[in-house]
């Protein structure tokens, strides 16, 4: 099997959420309600919890006693040890997020239930649409800016290849507001989410290309009071580590009532 692409420099990335800032954290804050919400719905008790991250400090206030993880290729986890695996908004920088998923489904006892959230790809579509426009125009070439994000039919394909049972995937898209692209992109290094790709242009950008983008970006998403509008999607993956007592699909053959008598039989009316 040929290795995972090197798409996250990871030392980078390990500095640039050393500078993130509390107060900038505001999509951790929605996930993590939304995280609480999802699990007053299951009206389970999670004993054995563990938490995967690149905030530790912000998550470890979530869910005390939650054994904190580091978001390594290699998830320091135990196979069988916890009853709720959460994957707290960092799969987007994996190198393999399906072995990410296959690690934390591992770690599950059965019956144990794995949450994840995860940036999409309407994710700072805006921003990125401006950048590459910009730097087309002024350069004549394009580089690596923004990171590529999953599509929510392909996250939630992670979930049945990790061997996960009753796999559900939705989104929920925030829309945030900024003074203008500059003001963006301040906010983006200090929730530690600056630009850590591997590929990523190694000397400083020029002026121009920012400039160009900002008037971009100002004339294709205005908001009122000549702010700029910026997309986040969140997509929400669960699922459950297998177990008997969950519902399983019925045998073929086994149904007891023919989908014609269901339906009603209208085989006279149907011309021949």
């Amino acid at each position: 099997m040929n290795a995972p692409p090197i798409l996250t420099d990871r030392r980078q990335l390990a500095r640039n959420r050393a500078r993130a800032r509390r107060d900038s954290l505001f999509l951790h804050d929605i996930v993590a309600d939304e995280f609480q919400t999802r699990l007053e719905m299951v009206k389970k008790s999670f004993t054995k919890p563990a938490i995967v991250t690149g905030m530790p400090d912000f998550w470890a206030g979530f869910m005390p006693g939650a054994r904190i993880v580091a978001d390594n290729e290699v998830l320091d986890l135990t196979p069988g040890a916890h009853d709720l695996v959460i994957h707290a908004l960092s799969l987007h920088w994996a190198n393999d997020p399906v072995g990410q998923v296959i690690q934390a489904a591992r770690a599950l006892e059965p019956d144990g239930l794995f949450l994840c959230a995860t940036f999409g790809g309407e994710t700072l579509a805006e921003l990125r649409a401006a950048l590459a426009t910009a730097e087309i125009a002024v350069t004549g070439g394009l580089s690596p800016r923004v990171l590529p994000m999953g599509e929510i039919r392909d996250l939630g394909a992670l979930l049945q290849r990790a061997g996960l049972a009753l796999p559900v995937a939705d989104s929920l898209t925030e829309q945030a507001s900024y003074r203008d692209l500059f003001a963006l992109m301040r906010d983006l290094r200090h929730m530690g989410e600056g630009n850590a790709l591997a590929d990523r242009l190694r000397q400083p950008t020029r002026r121009a290309v920012f400039d160009r983008a900002a008037q971009e970006y100002a004339a294709a998403h205005p908001l009122p009071d000549h702010r700029i509008a910026a997309t986040f999607e969140i997509i929400f993956l669960s699922g459950w580590a297998p177990h008997e007592s969950q519902q399983q699909p019925l045998r073929p053959g086994s149904a007891q009532v023919s989908l014609a008598r269901v339906l009603g039989d209208k085989s006279d009316q149907i011309p021949h």
